[in-house]
């Protein structure tokens, strides 16, 4: 158990201590939830601190339930087994897109603030979110990141089942999870407090790390 997001992040960066003070290395944020997270991380290793805003494109009927996830920069990812098993319409998928891809245009505006974006260009990106269930958002975290540039993809949670980190080992140069218990229902089940994260508390601490 972790007491909350903040205590998940310094326990975290324990098993990411080989990347302090390196001047290639950007951490990155999934918003909301992993920014708290992430924000201990980059401290503690002396690194910037940046989102990568990506948003889970949830089946009309299980909106928790993920179909594939879209990402900045306009990536995509579709699980057409679970469209065509749970029998989403083309209408439907592309509505659930169209009100995602809104989101995450007005995330993405709101928590930069005018801010640039961190560059990734030949950088070690540090994935960071407050837990990994699917992996959906995650894989098209990873897309988004090798699209700008990173030269590595590091994905670092402090939880997640290990069918999904195995899964994620695929696609990211490394991936680093603190505890990977079983049986896992939900991410949430592993803090004491998960409360939801605001977006003002994204946009605070992203001010801290930018001073």
């Amino acid at each position: 158990m972790f007491s909350d997001r903040r205590e998940a992040g310094r326990r975290l960066a324990e098993h990411l201590a080989h990347f302090e003070d390196r001047d290639d290395v950007v951490v990155l944020g999934l918003p909301r939830g992993g920014v708290p997270v992430a924000w201990e991380v980059a401290a503690r290793l002396n690194v910037p601190l940046d989102v990568i805003v990506v948003r889970k494109l949830g089946l009309p009927s299980h909106p928790e339930f993920a179909m594939g996830a879209i990402g900045e920069d306009g990536v995509r990812l579709v699980d057409a087994k679970t469209v065509a098993s749970m029998g989403v319409s083309q209408q439907d998928l592309e509505a659930v897109e169209r009100r995602e891809r809104a989101e995450l245009a007005r995330r993405a505006e709101v928590f930069r603030s005018g801010r640039s974006r961190v560059s990734l260009d030949g950088k070690t990106a540090v994935i960071v979110d407050d837990g990994i269930a699917t992996g959906s958002t995650t894989k098209a975290a990873i897309q988004v990141a090798r699209g700008l540039g990173a030269d590595r993809v590091v994905v670092a949670a402090p939880v997640a089942p290990t069918a999904t980190a195995d899964r994620l080992a695929g696609d990211a140069d490394e991936v680093i999870v603190v505890d990977q218990p079983d049986p896992f229902y939900a991410i949430g089940q592993f803090y004491v407090d998960f409360a939801q994260t605001t977006d003002d508390e994204v946009i605070a601490l992203l001010d801290q790390a930018a001073r």
